[in-house]
């Protein structure tokens, strides 16, 4: 599920700029030195992921003839997954190629314990932590193109509709013809360049789309953010809004996610992603986000609704998406062998789901992958995976709050950063949460488009204010504002 990420933009030669970006910089490392982010692997752990890295990995199905391709942020190395689409009689066929870690990683051994330490790839401003060693990970197991790489070759047929009919994941040897930028893939299609299959990308993605509106799914495309340099030695954040091909790039993920949820809780084995209704207060506090924005709320609109109309490309309800991710609250990983759990659904894929399409970048798909290869060959599920799934869920868990805090405490940083020389000026918002006696609460600016703590008497709730900012700490990565006229 998506998650807000902050990026600096390469600056250019602004005076001022060195100065933002030394402030930054220097905030990063000491986030990351107070939440303990390792800066490198340990020795043993990159010896381990060489050596698998010289050794040759076989595989049983020759489909390096399938002309998969992937489609990533630019300049990514670390690519899970490769994808290609036919017509078949009645349908689609839509092969998934997933990156097979457990070929190279060796259960009980380094590289396997530094991941479970790590439990996933951390993102910031100004780079990344990777789950695995690059060897690994921008290496061997990596679907780069024009290299023989070992995978997970999800095949799974759809009907005229969209929805699955048939479904297997097979070890196979695959080829990537090709690494394309979402840029690159919208461009094609747009301009009626694109191969059959990126055609056929765009028609199943949007049968997928239909198929999770009647389902009442919610998808929360979460756009990016970017710290970039402006005129008059200043910063800004802008979101970089969400191109139509990664939400049917996404569907095919979500597709895939619920066929290996649907597999193993039909062999009764597996680990499931679960997320329970959304909290009507979360609901609450996203209509008064809107209001503070100016996003419009139909009367009788549903959240899934309001959520499934907003444009990324438009600040404000860029914004919106944002926040809307509190609506995910409470979800969790459930692990389970011999008997399914009473309560298996995700609430806003309104259906079963498991994640299982990025195990380069997350611990838990290699588990997930590992079960449903086993499943579909009718093998055992091997004994290292059944002992590790009731550790799963803590480890996820634990992994998933960190990220939370890093990514969380990343944009205070820069909000911060940004607003350090602002103090004592005046800004328009609406206060869209409160204490109980209205003393203090949160506001939410609508330019720049930052959230503060505000301090007040009688906080009009979901009303529109002038606020004053009082502290933009870089230090502390705090920001707070007082109402106007208000102390």
């Amino acid at each position: 599920m998506p998650r807000r990420r902050v990026h600096l933009a390469t600056p250019p030669p602004v005076a001022g700029v060195e100065g933002v970006d030394a402030a930054v910089r220097g905030g990063l490392r000491a986030l990351r030195d107070e939440l303990a982010i390792p800066d490198g692997f340990p020795a043993d752990v990159l010896a381990e992921a060489a050596g698998a890295a010289d050794r040759t990995v076989a595989a049983p199905l020759d489909a390096t003839d399938v002309e998969l391709v992937t489609i990533d942020p630019p300049g990514s190395r670390d690519l899970d997954q490769a994808v290609h689409l036919e017509r078949r009689d009645g349908g689609y066929r839509v092969r998934y190629a997933i990156a097979d870690v457990a070929a190279w990683v060796a259960p009980g051994g380094a590289v396997d314990g530094e991941a479970r330490r790590r439990v996933e790839t951390l993102y910031g401003p100004d780079g990344r932590t990777p789950l695995h060693p690059p060897q690994l990970s921008e290496g061997v197991a990596s679907l780069l193109p024009g290299q023989d790489t070992p995978a997970l070759l999800w095949t799974i047929d759809l009907d005229a509709s969209g929805a699955p009919v048939d479904v297997s994941v097979r070890r196979a040897r695959v080829r990537s013809r090709a690494q394309h930028t979402y840029d690159e893939v919208q461009q094609a299609l747009d301009d009626g360049t694109a191969s059959p299959s990126l055609q056929l990308l765009r028609e199943v993605g949007r049968l997928r789309e239909d198929a999770e509106r009647a389902r009442g799914g919610i998808t929360l495309p979460t756009p990016e953010q970017e710290v970039v340099p402006v005129a008059d030695d200043g910063w800004t954040l802008v979101s970089r809004a969400t191109l139509p091909v990664e939400d049917w790039n996404a569907q095919i993920s979500l597709l895939t996610g619920m066929c290996a949820a649907r597999l193993m809780i039909d062999a009764r084995i597996g680990v499931l992603r679960t997320l329970p209704a959304a909290d009507p207060r979360d609901v609450d506090r996203l209509r008064r986000s809107a209001l503070a924005l100016g996003v419009p709320w139909p009367d009788g609109a549903s959240h899934g609704e309001v959520i499934r109309d907003l444009d990324a490309s438009t600040p404000a309800e860029a914004a919106l998406l944002t926040e809307a991710t509190t609506l995910l609250r409470g979800a969790a990983y459930v692990a389970f062998d011999g008997s399914v759990p009473d309560d298996v659904e995700h609430a806003a894929i309104a259906a079963p789901y498991a994640h299982a399409t990025a195990p380069l970048r997350r611990l838990v798909d290699r588990f997930v992958g590992e079960v449903c290869v086993a499943v579909c060959a009718g093998d055992e599920v091997p004994r290292w995976v059944r002992d590790a799934l009731p550790l799963l869920p803590s480890l996820m868990a634990g992994g998933d709050r960190k990220a939370s805090e890093y990514e969380r405490g990343c944009l205070d940083l820069v909000e911060a950063v940004l607003l350090a020389d602002r103090v004592g000026e005046t800004f328009s918002g609406v206060v869209v949460d409160v204490r109980d006696d209205r003393s203090a609460g949160v506001v939410q600016l609508r330019d720049p488009v930052v959230r503060g703590r505000v301090d007040g008497v009688d906080l009009p709730l979901g009303e529109r204010v002038d606020v004053r900012l009082t502290e933009a700490s870089v230090a502390r990565r705090t920001v707070r504002f007082t109402l106007d006229g208000n102390g």
